[in-house]
């Protein structure tokens, strides 16, 4: 009995933020080394060198290594997007 109450305990706490998911919400990403990564505008920045332990996406662009936030990544129309523009990204090193 206790544990089906702590289950419906969990469930409670669990489903109202699953569903406050808005589904036409870009998809969080996880950087993946190789793929490429595109700016806010769909503009190509590079291919994924490296990804730190915190999700954050290493690119060499104009001859810099350059570490884009991780919380700044999703997945929009299928590709690996920051919601950067490559100025802002460029000011990154």
């Amino acid at each position: 009995m206790k544990k089906s109450w702590l289950i419906m305990v969990m469930c409670a706490i669990v489903l109202p933020a699953v569903a406050q998911q808005s589904p036409d919400a870009p998809a969080a990403a996880v950087a993946e080394k190789g793929k490429m990564l595109v700016s806010a505008n769909g503009s190509r920045l590079g291919a994924v060198y490296r990804v730190t332990a915190d999700g954050a996406a290493q690119i060499i662009i104009d001859g810099k290594l350059v570490t884009v936030p991780g919380n700044t990544i999703s997945v929009a129309d299928g590709k690996l997007t920051t919601s950067l523009t490559k100025s802002e990204v460029l000011k990154l090193h």
